[in-house]
């Protein structure tokens, strides 16, 4: 066995355990040394201690790149709540009761991000309350149940749907969405942003759509992960008539980067709930959230309803305007601001340009010079120059990236 002097020897070797676990261990006055473990955890740089480069993000909401960024309050939040114990079914229930009012809707859950609330969605609309079906999911006995979508629809996200085990049934128009309903049918899914990555319209709109959905007592799901601003689309689709909606809670609302919003109806909401960690025996059981980020959702929630939309949304423009102003001190350099239209990423962002006759740089080589320097920037390029998104940016960030922008172009004239 061994000695509990090599045990401390071993544990003053780790930054964490030699600064805090050995200390306790060691001393005869626990309290004093827990204090001190308090601090020298807050004082470590964890990105630099692992060798981890930290970025300004110019580029959005993308999960790789951590999402976004949690409000204080957020952050606050999940610390408050993350030194008591509590029973997980409770938090969930009265957490979920709170952001149903927040969202005039029956009932509401937080789940690990939007992908996870597309698994439970499904699966409450396949177990509801069974919990036979429950246990057995995806692997129910019988004909696969199926999911109506519109072929121009598909996306990537669409495997969390098909982790249930249904299969996708493509449609084309309403005649073949009344056609293809039968009694394997158990969801219709919406994708909210397809037409606008896809550069086409709707071939069923929300509203036809939700009605064949209804008419067939068929329950329909939007997916609207990226879909705020504005805040009014989190209360559009249920006043449409959508059974359930989904949000991402890490991007623009800027919850927790795991954590998203599934609400709607309140049996299909108690279904999924079902089919959720705590619950062990269930497909969401690995997507488990935890109370502190169940908690930061709701207050991420509250935060973003009671934030000056129009304020930000001005901010922002001032930012790219910022950037702009320095890069057009450089000859043929343009900037100009670019509105995205959404429903996903509704943002407004700026786009750079130049006459590389006269700026002897492409934009992809400036992507890669700004993703190389100090500090590191991410922004994307276009077929026009630069595209850069100031949304998710700290404003002390903007005019650094203004001038490194300016830097590396006028390296080039």
């Amino acid at each position: 066995m061994i000695s509990r002097k090599k045990m401390l020897k071993i544990l003053a070797g780790f930054p964490l355990f030699g600064g805090i676990a050995a200390a306790k261990i060691g001393d005869a006055d626990a309290q004093t040394a827990s204090t001190s473990s308090v601090s020298a955890v807050a004082e470590r740089d964890l990105f630099e201690e692992l060798g981890i480069e930290t970025l300004i993000n110019g580029r959005g909401t993308l999960t790789f790149l951590s999402g976004s960024l949690m409000q204080p309050e957020v952050v606050k939040a999940i610390k408050s709540t993350s030194d008591e114990f509590a029973n997980l079914y409770e938090v969930q229930d009265k957490v979920g009761r709170r952001i149903a009012e927040l969202l005039n809707c029956e009932a509401a859950m937080v789940t690990s991000g939007a992908a996870g609330a597309l698994t439970l969605g499904t699966a409450a609309t396949i177990t509801g309350t069974d919990e036979e079906k429950i246990k057995k999911l995806p692997n129910l006995p019988g004909p696969r149940r199926e999911v109506i979508i519109q072929k121009r629809h598909r996306y990537s996200y669409d495997h969390a749907v098909r982790n249930t085990g249904i299969r996708m049934v493509e449609v084309e128009s309403a005649a073949e969405m009344e056609e293809a309903i039968n009694d394997r049918t158990v969801m219709s899914l919406f994708f909210n942003a397809a037409a606008q990555f896809g550069g086409f319209e709707h071939s069923i709109g929300h509203e036809e759509f939700v009605a064949i959905s209804r008419k067939h007592d068929i329950p329909s799901f939007i997916d609207a992960a990226a879909d705020v601003p504005p805040p009014e689309n989190l209360f559009k689709y249920i006043e449409i008539g959508f059974d359930l909606v989904t949000f991402s809670g890490g991007k623009a609302i800027r919850g927790p980067q795991s954590a998203g919003l599934l609400y709607g109806r309140n049996d299909l909401i108690e279904a999924a709930k079902l089919n959720h960690n705590p619950h062990s025996n269930s497909i969401g059981r690995g997507m488990k959230v935890n109370k502190e980020e169940i908690f930061g959702m709701m207050v991420a929630l509250e935060s973003y309803l009671e934030r000056d939309h129009e304020q930000q949304w001005e901010e922002w423009v001032g930012w790219t305007e910022t950037i702009a102003e320095e890069a057009e001190t450089l000859p043929s350099v343009s900037g100009e601001l670019k509105v995205n239209e959404g429903p996903a990423n509704h943002f407004p962002d700026l786009q750079l340009s130049w006459d590389q006759s006269q700026v002897g740089i492409s934009p992809e080589e400036v992507v890669k010079k700004l993703k190389e320097g100090k500090p590191r920037i991410e922004i994307s390029s276009n077929d026009e120059g630069l595209y850069i998104t100031v949304v998710m940016m700290k404003p002390e960030q903007v005019d650094i990236v203004a001038r490194r922008i300016r830097e590396v172009l006028e390296q080039a004239v």
